[in-house]
C-alpha cells in the first residue's frame, strides 16, 4: 500500500512539474512596448533616460490607414498605368496593410 501511495505521489509530482516547465506566457503589448523603448533608449542615463522612457511609453501607436487613405495612395502610385496592369496593381496595393 505504501508503494502504491509513493508511486501515485511521484506520478503527480512529475505531471505537475511538467506544467511548470512549459513555455512562458507570451508578452502583452505593454511589455513589448517597454522592451522596444528600452532598446531605443540606448545609453541614456538618469533624468534623460527617465524623460525619454516616459515619452516613449506614453506615445500612442500610429493609426492604421483607412481604406480611403489606401485608395488615395494607390491611385497616386498608379496614375500612369492603364488596363489590366492598373487593375492588378490596385488589387495588390489595396491588400497591403
Amino acid at each position: 500500500m505504501k508503494k502504491l501511495i509513493s508511486l501515485v505521489a511521484l506520478g503527480l509530482s512529475l505531471s505537475i512539474g511538467g506544467a511548470f516547465a512549459a513555455d512562458p506566457p507570451a508578452k502583452n503589448s505593454q511589455q513589448n512596448k517597454m522592451a522596444d523603448c528600452n532598446k531605443s533608449a540606448g545609453d541614456k542615463k538618469g533624468d534623460d533616460r527617465k524623460a525619454y522612457m516616459k515619452t516613449c511609453l506614453s506615445a500612442k501607436p500610429a493609426a492604421a490607414p483607412t481604406q480611403q487613405d489606401k485608395m488615395k495612395s494607390c491611385n497616386a502610385d498608379a496614375k500612369d498605368m492603364k488596363g489590366d496592369a492598373r487593375k492588378s496593381f490596385m488589387s495588390e496595393c489595396l491588400k497591403k496593410k
